[in-house]
């Protein structure tokens, strides 16, 4: 069986297969970078801007070596809600934290080029980062039903049937998407789902066509300017760590695909600049941050595809689409049901990509201090606790990253110190295999005499 061949990351491809390569990564990265600002209240258009701008940034400043799709990330929705819905703050605010968040990346990609990327399982292991990721999934999972109709909310009074069908056909169209579609269809399932639910929504009827009345075909995106507020800023900012770690694990299995280590070559402290340029220029244009995608490493996997030509093409026509205004009132004609419905699936698979971390981590769990970092991370995000500073109140993720961070700076300072008792309990467990070992060793002995005997 003749093998697919692949094209290396520096390899120009003819327009006429570089184009439709390109447009592939363009609907890959779509559906979800354009669900974060649809989440957030805001036009779609000025993401897709400037996700292309940010992508096309990257790759020049990673030499054309790290091939990467950069597009809206999820890990700040959650803060930015707060300070949105805050009456006192607003989206204005959220892209002030947007602002300082791309500063701290630059920041960490200077700090990597000196020291190595050590320091951020000290800061916050893979026993507190793990829920840190769950819990981006698990705090809007209240959100997502809210937008499927299918709890009771201020907006929603009474349940709605209608809603409910599209919520339902939505969900089950990307559940099963995942599952059974192959090749490009199951790149693209999210967007397949979407586009299923917008016909169930369109045949129930409750299908607003108001905005795409009122879009020209030709319109610039719309751009608004960032505030700052030091309340919104120690809000938006602890979600930063989360990014971080998710661009690192981002690079390391693009490495695995491309075969050879981008940590070093462009280095992660170029790719890691790139982003933290790309999320500050979004926060000042009035865009939300960057990151790298899953979703186009996951095309780049299946088509063997790794040219940043067709990446920078991608961007491209992301650009495209951001102009056309009546592309960008098509999105948002888009009803919550539908929406609804991918999200709640999208948000439980975040929650169970933080699982998936712990996972792979291999945490040991018989350590004390894994398993109580875990525990008052996770119920430190979900109880509804919070802390107020003034005018600051943290809550949520954002306060389960705080105490995560403090409680893995504390026991690695109690490490150093010798005062765990990780070591005693390693000796015991020690001891508790060789006394296993032993009498392994003398059943076998007593079986072997008993067969001499014989």
């Amino acid at each position: 069986m003749k093998e697919r061949r692949v094209i290396g990351v520096n390899e120009r491809v003819p327009l006429s297969h570089g184009i439709p390569l390109s447009i592939q990564h363009t609907f890959a990265m779509f559906s979800a970078s354009v669900l974060v600002p649809f989440i957030l209240g805001i036009s779609p258009a000025i993401a897709l801007l400037m996700n292309g701008i940010g992508t096309l940034l990257f790759i020049l400043i990673t030499k054309g070596k790290a091939p990467a799709y950069l597009g809206s990330s999820f890990a700040f929705i959650s803060p930015a809600l707060l300070v949105i819905n805050n009456p006192k703050l607003g989206y204005e605010y959220a892209l002030g934290g947007f602002v300082i968040t791309g500063l701290i990346f630059m920041a960490v990609a200077i700090l990597v080029k000196f020291v190595g990327v050590k320091w951020i399982d000290v800061v916050l292991p893979p026993a507190a980062m793990g829920p840190v990721v769950a819990l981006i999934g698990l705090e809007l999972a209240g959100n997502a039903a809210q937008n499927g109709g299918i709890v009771l909310t201020d907006t929603y009074t009474h349940i709605n049937p209608k809603f409910v069908i599209v919520f339902l056909v939505t969900l089950l169209a990307a559940v099963f998407g995942q599952v059974l579609f192959r090749g490009f269809a199951s790149a693209i399932a999210i967007l397949i789902s979407i586009i299923i639910g917008y016909v169930a929504a369109l045949m129930a009827g409750i299908v607003d066509f108001t905005q795409l009345n009122q879009e020209t075909w030709f319109d610039l995106p719309n751009f608004m300017a960032p505030k700052f507020s030091l309340q919104a800023i120690l809000i938006i900012i602890p979600a930063s760590l989360t990014v971080i770690s998710e661009h690192i694990g981002h690079q390391v299995v693009t490495s695995e695909i491309v075969g050879y280590n981008l940590l070093e070559d462009p280095g992660l402290q170029r790719s890691l600049f790139a982003d933290g340029i790309s999320t500050t220029l979004s926060g000042l244009c009035g865009s939300v941050p960057t990151t790298t995608y899953g979703e186009n490493i996951g095309v780049m996997a299946i088509t063997k595809v790794y040219s940043v030509w067709v990446i920078g093409g991608a961007a491209l026509f992301s650009i495209a689409l951001s102009f056309i205004g009546k592309a960008s009132g098509l999105i948002q004609t888009i009803p919550a049901p539908v929406m609804g419905g991918v999200s709640f699936l999208l948000y439980g698979m975040i929650g169970a990509s933080g699982i998936r971390l712990m996972v792979d981590s291999k945490i040991d769990y018989s350590k004390p201090r894994n398993l109580a970092l875990t525990s008052v991370v996770f119920i430190t995000g979900l109880s509804g606790a919070f802390i107020q500073i003034g005018s600051v109140q943290l809550t949520g993720m954002s306060l389960a990253t705080v105490v995560g961070m403090v409680l893995g700076l504390v026991f690695y300072i109690l490490d150093r110190l010798g005062l765990t008792n990780d070591r005693e309990n390693e000796e015991m467990e020690a001891a508790e295999a060789a006394a296993a070992n032993d009498i392994a060793a003398a059943e076998a002995g007593g079986a072997s005499g008993s067969e001499t005997s014989r």
